[in-house]
């Protein structure tokens, strides 16, 4: 019975500990996710004019980069431009639109809201799809 009792004090002093030791951790912020612009400025990226704009941030040591870069170039047309925006030749712009992750894909409307994004690997069909969509929804509004 005595043994009980130890076995009780010696739980719950540990118990107290960790709850004491959980609660001064410090409260370091944890990622949530990287960092996607929500708005940019035309102007910084070839073509302004243009209605659509589809961003590609990508970096020289990145594999998956020249990947996507080839299935965005397709989409390029007189309503749409295509702008790759490599980490080193554009790190004014991956700095001041705080790009931490390549490759990202943003597809920018004429006010520079960017209207969706693909961060990673990304297939033909979703950028052809999600584009399309967004122009349709688009022209719609207008």
């Amino acid at each position: 019975m005595d043994r009980f009792y130890l076995l009780l004090l010696v739980a719950s002093v540990a118990g107290i500990l960790a709850y004491k030791f959980q609660r001064s951790s410090s409260d370091a912020p944890v990622r949530t996710g990287w960092s996607i612009p929500d708005q940019v400025n035309r102007k910084d990226f070839l073509s302004p004019d243009i209605p659509w704009l589809v961003a590609v941030f990508t970096s020289s040591s990145c594999d998956t980069c020249s990947e996507v870069i080839s299935k965005a170039v397709p989409l390029a047309s007189s309503q749409v431009v295509v702008h790759e925006v490599e980490a080193k030749k554009d790190k004014d712009l991956h700095d001041r639109y705080k790009i931490e992750a390549v490759p990202l894909v943003a597809l920018i409307d004429t006010q520079g809201v960017v209207r969706s994004h693909f961060l990673g690997p990304v297939s033909s069909s979703d950028l052809w799809s999600s584009l399309a969509e967004l122009r349709e929804l688009d022209d719609t509004d207008a």
